[in-house]
């Protein structure tokens, strides 16, 4: 092949080309810091780049975010319980000091009084939140645990339950000696009441988790009453587990409900106290009612629509139906009622196909028993300060009458009969006291239970986040590996390119000096 000059001149002036684009790779790598600029130079590493910037970033959103996230809201959930324990500690060592038989009423009311305050604190507990997300409360975080003003809101809740859920109090009819005193009892009369007629009885009950339920009678004027059924497998349907119809009776009415359920005639009844909450039973009835089996599950709905600050929202707890003021309706917690066990769990996605569960749920530690207990100690005391009046109402009547007149001896025998009762039902504040010490260790161990699961997932999280810290640097040093250039072998070469295109333009320049204008 003839070689000329232009053919010459040509394919220097490409090589040194050649040169300058690569010279302007390095140079660009060199600004850039990373191999390829765009996919077509290197589709490989592109495609690497692509899955390992994928990898990096889920990891660093698991690392950096959720796993944060997560730690700091069982990081307020453990003190949260922390904090509850310190409460149920001091609502004991109060339950302690009632339960001496010694105590006189002004020093019991003292303590009930404590016990209340330390109530509302242990519920309160359950409003604490994480970043305006209360953490006790399921999947609506967006709604505090507890009321926290006085409200009127309709709901129909459905508690569901087995005859575990029945238990018995103790009930002493006082009689006519309520609010004995000089002006309401003429001693010449006879005793009011005599030690003999002092009844002292254990009533059966099923003790709902509100009082104040809705009574009286709905737009129809029937009695609005609490349905109790229990499933039926023969026609796959809920039945009512008593026969005879539940009565309404008002914890004001004469007779009491009390009074009226004791009645030897009324072992059948059912009565459905709306003050208090209580459904009472007969002893024929509750034979009727745990005749059911404790495998057998009992449903009791019933309504509520006046809320009093501090009283724990139904949705948090049960399946219920709220119906606001314009007769539109909504369903809270419908899985309950189908699915066993179902629960408000929410879990964080930490890792590739890993999650965690971060809440912990009123149910699992802010039970509506505590409070309950407490209104039952309550009652009992208000019970033990009537009784008290009148015993000393009548003992102040007796200092003024001499021994052996009929006004003493009438008077005598009343008191009696107050002192009678008053030890019944000071010896039941006692076992109340001593009921409460057991039912709150029970709610001790709860909390601990759940303060043990709470810190077992935290350390899961400290493992989970330490791998994550892992892969992360394996996954970073992976991609650098991938996308980042050797800063020393890109300068050498560098160096090495421009003194190589030097070279060739010294070298063409020399080439290209000579030609045929040279020969002529």
């Amino acid at each position: 092949m003839r070689m000329t000059n232009k053919i010459m001149q040509n394919n220097s002036l490409y090589n040194i080309n050649n040169n300058k684009v690569l010279q302007d790779k390095l140079s660009t790598q060199m600004s850039t810091l990373k191999k390829i600029t765009r996919p077509s130079d290197d589709p490989v590493i592109a495609i690497r780049a692509l899955r390992l910037r994928s990898d990096v970033s889920q990891i660093k959103q698991y690392y950096e975010k959720n796993a944060p996230d997560a730690k700091s809201w069982l990081e307020v959930t453990a003190d949260a319980l922390n904090t509850t324990t310190d409460v149920i500690n001091d609502i004991l060592q109060q339950c302690t000091k009632g339960s001496n038989k010694d105590l006189g009423v002004d020093q019991l009311d003292i303590i009930v009084t404590q016990l209340k305050s330390l109530k509302e604190e242990f519920y309160a507990t359950g409003n604490v939140d994480y970043a305006g997300r209360y953490v006790f409360t399921g999947y609506r975080t967006d709604t505090t645990l507890t009321y926290t003003e006085n409200k009127t809101e309709k709901f129909k809740i459905t508690e569901q339950l087995n005859v575990s859920a029945a238990d018995t109090i103790n009930y002493t009819n006082i009689g006519k000696l309520k609010g004995a005193s000089s002006t309401s009892y003429d001693p010449s009369d006879p005793p009011l009441e005599e030690a003999v007629d002092i009844k002292n009885n254990d009533i059966y009950r099923i003790r709902l988790s509100y009082d104040n339920l809705t009574g009286g009678t709905d737009a129809a004027g029937d009695a609005v009453i609490p349905a109790i059924t229990k499933y039926d497998a023969v026609s796959d349907t809920y039945i009512d587990v008593f026969a005879a119809p539940i009565e309404q009776v008002s914890s004001t009415s004469v007779p009491s409900p009390y009074d009226y359920i004791t009645d030897p005639a009324n072992s059948g009844k059912v009565v459905f106290v709306p003050e208090t909450g209580e459904i009472l039973m007969g002893k024929d009835a509750y034979d009727d009612f745990v005749s059911v089996g404790n495998n057998t599950e009992i449903r009791v709905t019933y309504e509520k629509d006046s809320w009093k600050e501090g009283d724990l929202r139904p949705q948090h707890y049960f399946a219920c139906e709220y119906t606001d003021t314009t007769g539109a309706k909504i369903n809270y917690n419908n899985d309950y009622l189908t699915e066993e066990g179902a629960s408000q769990v929410i879990k964080y996605d930490v890792g590739y196909n890993q999650t965690i569960r971060i809440n912990t749920t009123a149910d699992e530690v802010f039970t509506l028993d505590v409070d309950r207990n407490i209104d039952d100690l309550e009652s009992a005391l208000a019970a033990l300060k009537q009784i008290n009046e009148a015993k000393t109402n009548i003992g102040k009547m007796l200092t003024g009458y001499a021994e052996g007149t009929t006004e003493y001896n009438n008077l005598k025998a009343t008191a009696d009969a107050a002192d009678k009762a008053y030890t019944y039902i000071r010896e039941n504040i006692q076992k109340t006291f001593e009921g409460l010490i057991t039912k709150m260790n029970g709610t001790l161990d709860n909390t601990s239970v759940a303060i043990t699961d709470n810190g077992t997932r935290g350390s899961r999280l400290d493992l989970i986040s330490n791998r994550l810290m892992t892969q992360k640097t394996t996954f970073q040093t992976l991609q650098s590996s991938n996308e980042d250039v050797d800063i020393a072998e890109v300068t050498i070469q560098l160096t090495s390119m421009n003194n190589s295109y030097q070279s060739a333009l010294l070298a063409t320049s020399k080439i290209m000096q000579n030609s045929l204008m040279n020969y002529i």
